[in-house]
């Protein structure tokens, strides 16, 4: 899993706990160019941290994505395809058609904020960092699917990084464009003289090559800590200063497509959780606001503030009910069923994500837009588990469950609770499981929710196997494996490791979901979803079809989780200052505003 950051941006659900205060704004121009203020959030900076260095790597750092902070690329949202781009440090790049290389070509007249060049080397030096700190593609695990091989500085403005074809991963040029990129006459330091030859020793095996990973490792934490004197950026802003309130940033004139950069100034203002961004749209402060969850009610209100803009997008990612099949009664698929059927999902996501989500059709594994394009046909003939209370009670006796005084037992008659998990602050998937838990009461099943402290350590609880379910995000496109590892990866007891899957049992190495190793699936036969999960990270989108077909199969009999909605990524902009704002389901919409400003997107209204 990546960035707990990066999973918590992907729905706009990130908290946190400081208050936002108006801090004083500079007013002058970053270069004269008359191009005015923009006002944001940043959905991966809640609690501005005023003390916080300009590091990308640092949790709570001022780098900010695609401000301040560049890329190799930006990934376009595309329904089925990883491997798709927008420029970023990176003008251009071929990828091998057999997807062992990568060739980046970096932008000609790509510049620091102090005026140097951005090079080959500065792009190398940021992957020996990106390994340091357990990178995708740079990764130091022995046999970890889809790492680089080598890195080659072909000439000032060239590099080509190889893949290690023993354990290939299709999405590997995107492992490689989604890394940072910072100035090596900063960051050199961190790195020791040796450290490329202590990165070729890690990939060995015995006493050397694991003492050189940990070695490797542990410079992460150098790196995570570092801070530099000054920001020193290749993106469209500069980081003037930051305090409780507010970020400032001024625009580098250094930037490589800095004349089509319109603002000259950026204020990236504080927040500490939803309600406090639907407070600023509600008053038109904002430019620009990332997806942020909503009830229909706020939603109307922010449409009346002048200005308002809502475009609204694809957002790979559903949001499912997952079980622990090591606790009972939900070790039995009939009881997993019948709460399929018990629970009308419908109603769910008009009370918990009217705006930012969109019922599922039914449990895939797959959000229903990506559904049509890798299984087609096969979607309909999944079973839909449709809200029917007649087929959860046949459900539940099949399971051995009774029904005394209108009230569910176990088959011994020990009373059931069905208790749910949730993290504080996420205001959506506590509203589902608040209905969810209205909705098996009226039906005698008795339920509870429970909210703990914070998302890290609801991940970490769930982990540790400590709940019956909980909420889970599920259907991480759009790399097929990324897709179902959610369901049959490392949390259902499958690893993949130098192209080996191996399977822990229950309670074991993160396995908290403890599905069966084998599942017999209705007109496919036995199959064993983790293998074929894992296949999925090396074939062709079209060698990945019947597979994804299967695996969806295998995911509407089993049911590890019920797919409850399918996210809808809906953006928020204001037209009473800037104009040229993506058309609605534009690719761009899942990259931050700061990216569109630097593709020259962003227009000052006239």
């Amino acid at each position: 899993m990546k960035r707990l950051a990066a999973i918590v941006t992907l729905l706009g659900l990130a908290t946190a706990t400081a208050a936002c205060s108006g801090g004083p704004t500079n007013t002058s121009s970053g270069t004269g160019g008359g191009g005015g203020l923009f006002t944001a959030i940043d959905v991966l900076k809640p609690g501005l941290d005023a003390s916080g260095p300009a590091n990308p790597w640092a949790p709570k750092g001022n780098s900010f994505l695609g401000y301040n902070a560049m890329k190799l690329g930006w990934t376009k949202n595309h329904l089925t395809d990883p491997n798709q781009f927008y420029p970023g440090i990176a003008a251009s790049w071929e990828i091998a058609p057999d997807n062992s290389s990568i060739t980046l070509h970096l932008q000609p007249n790509g510049k620091w904020s102090d005026g140097k060049p951005v090079t080959a080397d500065d792009v190398k030096l940021s992957i020996g960092l990106a390994y340091t700190t357990g990178s995708t593609a740079f990764s130091t695990t022995p046999g970890a699917a889809g790492a680089a091989a080598d890195v080659q500085v072909v000439d000032a403005k060239t590099v080509k990084v190889t893949q290690d074809m023993s354990n290939p991963s299709a999405k590997f040029a995107r492992g490689v464009m989604d890394n940072w990129v910072v100035p090596a006459h900063v960051w050199s330091s961190l790195l020791p003289a040796d450290f490329w030859e202590k990165l070729k020793t890690s990939r060995g095996t015995g006493d050397a090559a694991d003492k050189a990973r940990e070695e490797i490792l542990a410079l992460g934490q150098k790196v995570l800590a570092f801070a530099p004197p000054k920001d020193i950026s290749a993106g469209p802003f500069v980081l003037e200063r930051v305090n409780p309130g507010e970020a400032l940033l001024l625009k580098n004139k250094s930037f490589y497509n800095a004349a089509n950069v319109v603002p000259d100034q950026v204020k990236l203002l504080n927040f500490g959780g939803n309600e406090q961004i639907w407070n600023y749209l509600s008053a038109g402060k904002l430019d620009h606001a990332g997806f942020t969850a909503m009830p229909t009610d706020v939603m109307n209100r922010i449409k009346q503030a002048p200005g308002s803009n809502v475009i609204k997008g694809f957002s790979p990612v559903a949001l499912g009910l997952a079980f622990n099949q090591t606790k009972k009664p939900y070790d039995n698929v009939h009881v997993r069923r019948g709460l399929a059927y018990l629970i009308d999902r419908d109603q769910v996501t008009k009370v918990a994500s009217p705006e930012g989500g969109t019922p599922a059709v039914t449990t895939s594994g797959i959000h229903q837009k990506p559904a049509q394009e890798w299984i087609g046909p096969e979607l309909s003939s999944l079973e839909p588990y449709k809200h029917d209370v007649a087929k959860a009670e046949a459900e539940f006796k099949a399971a051995g469950l009774k029904k005394t005084g209108g009230k569910w037992t176990l088959a011994d008659g020990t009373p059931w609770k069905m208790t749910m998990h949730a993290p504080a602050g996420f205001s959506d998937w506590i509203s589902a499981e608040e209905n969810i838990k209205s909705q098996l009461v009226d039906n005698g099943v008795d339920a509870e929710v429970v909210t703990v402290a914070d998302y890290p350590v609801y991940l970490e609880e769930l982990a540790a196997g400590k709940y019956d379910a909980g909420l889970w995000l599920m259907a991480l496109g759009p790399a097929p494996y990324d897709i179902f590892q959610r369901l049959y990866g490392a949390s259902n007891g499958w690893t993949n490791v130098a192209g080996k899957v191996a399977h822990s049992a229950p309670g074991k190495a993160g396995n908290w979901m403890g599905g069966k190793e084998e599942i017999d699936v209705e007109g496919v036969g036995k199959v064993n979803p983790g293998e074929l999960t894992a296949k999925l990270n090396a074939v062709s989108a079209e060698e990945a079809k019947p597979i994804m077909a299967q695996l969806a199969k295998a995911a509407n009999q089993d049911l590890p989780a019920i797919q409850l909605w399918d996210y809808v990524n809906s953006q928020f902009t204001n037209t009473t200052r800037f104009t040229g704002w993506p058309e609605q389901d534009s690719d761009v919409l899942r990259l931050p505003a700061g990216v569109w400003i630097q593709l020259g997107m962003v227009k000052k209204k006239q």
